[in-house]
């Protein structure tokens, strides 16, 4: 598929492909005024921030570090679980 190096250096339209064609959509957050959509593919992250005032995707973002995770993990709760 593609590399996190190659992603990174990659046009915006080439990362719209990865993510419409190749990505699994994981989760949304919301973060100064952005919705935050988080995908997977291959070995990494890939976070895309679109302003709902601006109806535009502002910045698309990967990562292979799960440190950078955190803000997901915080809004995951496995109490319903009942364990």
């Amino acid at each position: 598929m593609i590399t996190l190096q190659d992603f990174q250096f990659a046009s915006f339209e080439k990362k719209c492909d990865v993510v419409t064609c190749y990505s699994d959509y994981l989760m949304t957050r919301a973060a100064n005024g952005c919705k935050i959509y988080l995908y997977f593919v291959d070995e990494f992250f890939i976070e895309v921030y679109y302003s709902p005032v601006h109806k535009r995707v502002l910045k698309i973002n990967a990562f292979n570090d799960t440190d950078q995770l955190a803000p997901y993990a915080e809004m995951v709760s496995l109490a319903d679980l009942n364990l």
